[in-house]
């Protein structure tokens, strides 16, 4: 064969700059396009093959490193192409393709380092680490000669022979300075490794400056012994396999590979449909650990076991990104822009198909296996409530499922708590449901309605405030909720209502004494009502109004601050002894110091059963409260 020029038939001159400077955003992308080109070329031979009932050697890719030389070749024993073929693929097509690209880009003025596979410029990805760049070829065809064919980065091509004997297809890469680092054999595998480590057909690395080793045997001989190729995938990756073959153990050992610096995985799901789209994948809840850095990138996309992208936003909603795992969907484009990813239909039903797995999944455990649903529950709790409040479907397999903590540190359902409450409180309480505030509400109203067989659930700041307002717009069975504050509701539940002569008398010694010396406008000053907790040991307690309490959690689970403040009101129970005692004392006259103790204890202990003293008061408190026991017990002697 003589020697042939080509010429590429486009206008912009400027095209391999182009190509270079905003074909991808990271360089080292070329290996994943040249070694999925080779991975398609021997799937392609393989059905050619099939069909003609013809046998051919098992897919392999050979990838090898010349220092000396500063070459990368990779090899496959795919189908192969003729002249006409690399002319019409290699020069022509994928170049008219970028034309068109180029040509867009420029009209509207932007720039996109995401332009993959829209316009057949997977090989040319070759040219941002290569000076040249040299393809020999032999068709599985019958009669067919080989083809050598090499372009230097210009819109210039040359044919010439090609002694090459065996079918398929020989890279060969010229690497340019910038790209050095990729002639180390470590590196290059290491690449290799991140984009296709599940590629299906074995990808074998070698340095063809180091063919043999020194090794020495039992008896202290030296011999040169061959080095082997290093594989550097697994063509059969689990997701792959079929379930009903696997087992625990297969899984976690799947889970520690991908991850292994984490600890077990909490449990997983394994996704295999075929229509209306092709996907498979494993997802696996992972352990939480609180001290570190939540990563978004945990997912790992493939598609037919090529890897695409760790970013998987518009695949896996935000409340399920916590996950783990790997999915591979041939009807997912694979390489588009974000943008395109959101209006893509199968997109749009592989989404809905995972929420809908993880749904089932979860709610298959809270039914066959409960006391393990409740064991993960503080790891997986707020993505479900999260979950439930952004999505209608998973909503709907997952909203009566949710669990929270009793005041026994027992988790139950909401229609569990309802069923819980007592016979002579259902007609009071009428299906709503009493929260506790952790580290804000008063445990010892806890207690007081623990003495009473009604329980409390405990929430949190975060998702909690847009849980419940969802919850009291939804039925939860066949039951609608409401919700309220135990600071806010032990008053209705309790309380007598009748107001007695002592009721005023206590309610103006406790203002006269807490806030003599606090100004009406002081934000630190609270209203005083007056309550009659009959056999309750509870002195006092803080109130909020229900409705500026959730609109406070609110805007603070959204990372703000209150732009308001909470205003509090301090009931005084009336009934408890302590405030008898203190009016007792009060109207015998004589003592007011001791009084005033007493009501600055009561304000104390009412605040340290809520929120806790502030670093300002608890010096303060520490004095009173000292001086209150010296007093109590000199009177004893």
């Amino acid at each position: 064969m003589t020697q042939r020029k080509g010429t590429i038939s486009v206008q912009t001159s400027d095209i391999f700059p182009i190509i270079k400077k905003w074909l991808y955003s990271e360089h080292d992308i070329f290996i994943r396009e040249l070694v999925a080109n080779a991975t398609d070329a021997i799937s392609k031979r393989a059905t050619i093959a099939r069909t003609q009932n013809q046998e051919i050697p098992e897919g392999k890719i050979e990838v090898k490193v010349n220092k000396t030389k500063k070459i990368i070749t990779i090899t496959d024993n795919g189908l192969g192409m003729s002249e006409e073929e690399v002319e019409k693929y290699i020069a022509q097509l994928a170049f008219s393709g970028a034309e068109e690209f180029v040509k867009k880009m420029q009209d509207s003025g932007t720039e996109t380092n995401d332009i993959i596979g829209k316009f057949g410029l997977g090989f040319y990805s070759a040219f941002m680490v290569s000076d040249k760049v040299e393809v020999e070829t032999l068709s599985m065809n019958e009669g067919a000669t080989p083809v050598h064919w090499s372009c230097e980065g210009d819109t210039e091509y040359l044919f010439s022979e090609s002694k090459k004997e065996t079918i398929g297809t020989t890279i060969t890469l010229h690497i340019n300075e910038e790209s050095v680092e990729f002639l180390d054999q470590f590196k290059l595998s290491a690449t290799l490794r991140n984009f296709c480590d599940f590629m299906p057909y074995p990808i074998l690395v070698s340095d063809e400056e180091k063919t043999t080793e020194t090794v020495k045997d039992k008896d202290g001989n030296e011999t040169q012994k061959a080095i082997e190729p290093t594989q550097v995938n697994d063509t059969t990756p689990l997701w792959r396999k079929d379930p009903s073959t696997l087992k625990d153990e297969d899984y976690k050992d799947f889970y520690r590979k991908l991850y292994p610096m984490d600890g077990e995985p909490l449990f997983w799901i394994h996704l295999k449909v075929d229509h209306p789209f092709t996907l498979e994948g494993i997802l696996y809840f992972p352990k939480i650990n609180r001290n570190k850095p939540f990563n978004e990138s945990n997912i790992r996309l493939y598609c037919k076991q090529v890897f695409v992208s760790d970013n998987v936003k518009n695949i896996i909603p935000e409340f399920l990104s916590l996950l783990k795992g790997s999915i591979d969907s041939s009807d997912i484009p694979l390489n588009v822009s974000r943008s395109s990813l959101q209006g893509d239909p199968n997109v749009r039903r592989i989404s809905s198909y995972i929420i809908k797995k993880v749904g089932e999944a979860l709610k298959k455990l809270y039914k066959k296996d409960r006391p393990r649903y409740e064991q993960i529950w503080e790891d997986i709790g707020l993505f479900i409530k999260y979950g439930c409040v952004s999505d209608v479907k998973f909503d709907e397999l997952m909203r009566e499922r949710v669990i929270f903590k009793n005041s026994e540190n027992k988790y139950m359902t909401l229609t569990e708590y309802a069923e819980s409450i007592p016979e002579n409180y259902k007609e009071k309480l009428k299906d709503k449901i009493i929260y506790f505030e952790k580290d804000k509400s008063d445990y010892s109203l806890k207690s007081e309605l623990l003495n009473e067989k009604i329980q409390t659930i405990e929430i949190d700041e975060y998702i909690d405030p847009h849980f419940i307002q969802h919850v009291e717009t939804h039925k939860v069975g066949d039951k609608q909720f409401s919700f309220s504050s135990i600071d806010s509701e032990i008053g209705n539940i309790f309380e007598e209502q009748n107001t007695t002569e002592s009721d005023v008398k206590i309610k103006e010694l406790f203002s006269n004494i807490l806030y003599k010396d606090v100004k009406e406008d002081d934000p630190t000053r609270s209203d005083i009502e007056i309550g009659n907790l009959k056999n309750s040991s509870t002195a006092a307690y803080f109130k909020v109004d229900e409705q500026m309490k959730r609109m406070a959690n609110m805007v603070k689970s959204m990372g703000q601050d209150t732009p308001f403040p909470i205003k509090k009101t301090l009931v005084v129970n009336s009934s408890n002894a302590l405030v008898q005692n203190a009016l007792k004392i009060s109207e015998k006259g004589g003592n007011e110091a001791l009084v005033e103790k007493i009501c600055h204890h009561v304000g104390d202990l009412a605040l340290i059963s809520s929120e806790g003293l502030t670093s300002e008061n608890k010096e303060s408190f520490v004095k009173r409260s000292q001086d209150l026991i010296q007093e109590l017990s000199s009177q004893l002697i």
